[in-house]
């Protein structure tokens, strides 16, 4: 099967409204079945999108996700650069990008038929941020195949598996004609390197350091309690503990949300699969309908033609009596003549 010709019918399929889609994805792999049949199977294996995802697809089929994207390597190089008046009026222009592309995303959809939630509109500028933050990101977002929405996490890498339809259509996702990946700054709020401790001097001699009493605070230490030797390496291996834990939470929130959206897709799945067979007997339904008012039609057609025969058959067996009659009638008369 052709990648290419998939992600085609996908592409078609995710601009569908979400309540649609299982009812379009069964009907089209149906058409299909008979031409080629890999191409139906896979139509039909299609994910349904989460509504943030849909909404997405839906500008990325407008083209209006380019500046986004295209926004993502001057951030990166900014920040490599740590030049804080670029990075300032960079991250300006990316709030107002992201808080135009979601009131976009929600006429889209309004105009679809289907008005987004302020969840779903949170989740739809989420991506777009997430689409600036990581080129194969970005790729995922324009390939107008997005299944579920994405997030950024600090500096590491968009979680992409399976966020996209038929991730082979684009390459850009498997790292090919993808820009390098920039070595991962520091957090903002992340403690910098302590510096080398200068050796300690004997006491009593004139060289002994002093603690300064003024300059940057910046440069003063987060403690006012004097530190001595290891007690900043003991503070930066609890700020290291920390930054463990807080990302090992991360992670299992991720986790934890991805499930939830797993567990939703196929609750909704299976909604909208009870909801197509519901119209399917609606219609089967629609259909005896018909066929019963025809049959009692039929039936009230028959009664009358039988109601009418009888009378008939009435009228007959007058006229045959008053035949009869007369027939006797006329044999007594031709007695008494002769």
């Amino acid at each position: 099967m052709d990648p290419e010709q998939l992600a085609a019918v996908a592409r078609e399929l995710y601009r569908r409204r979400p309540e649609d889609f299982v009812a379009e994805r069964t009907a089209r792999a149906r058409d299909l079945r008979k031409r080629d049949r890999a191409l139906s199977d896979g139509v039909k294996a299609l994910r349904k999108p989460s509504p943030a995802a849909w909404v997405v697809d839906l500008l990325a089929a407008q083209g209006a996700l380019d500046d986004a994207v295209d926004l993502g390597p001057a951030l990166r190089a900014a920040q490599e650069q740590a030049d804080p008046r670029a990075i300032s009026q960079l991250r300006r222009e990316r709030a107002s990008l992201v808080a135009s592309l979601t009131d976009a995303g929600a006429d889209l959809a309004r105009d679809a038929g289907h008005e987004p939630s302020d969840v779903v509109l949170e989740q739809v500028g989420a991506t777009v941020e997430a689409a600036m933050a990581d080129p194969r990101a970005g790729a995922a977002v324009r390939s107008g195949m997005l299944v579920r929405a994405l997030e950024a996490v600090g500096f590491e890498p968009v979680d992409l598996d399976g966020a996209v339809a038929v991730p082979e259509a684009v390459p850009d996702i498997d790292g090919r004609d993808a820009e390098p990946e920039p070595e991962p700054e520091p957090e903002p709020d992340a403690e910098p390197e302590p510096e080398p401790t200068p050796p300690r001097r004997p006491h009593g001699g004139t060289g002994r350091p002093r603690r300064a009493t003024g300059g940057d605070p910046a440069d003063a230490p987060r403690s006012s309690r004097p530190t001595q030797g290891d007690d900043s390496d003991d503070h930066d291996h609890d700020h290291d503990h920390v930054r463990q834990e807080a990302r090992a939470a991360e992670a299992a929130a991720r986790d934890a949300a991805r499930a939830a959206d797993d567990d939703l897709e196929r609750l909704e799945d299976a909604l909208d699969d009870a909801d197509q067979r519901r119209r399917d007997l609606e219609g089967r339904r629609h259909d005896l309908e018909e066929e019963l008012a025809a049959v009692r039609r039929d039936l009230d057609d028959a009664e009358r033609e039988t109601q009418r025969l009888e009378d008939d058959r009435d009228a007959a067996e007058e006229r045959a009596d008053e035949a009869r009659t007369a027939l006797r009638r006329a044999r007594a008369h031709r007695r008494q003549v002769g």
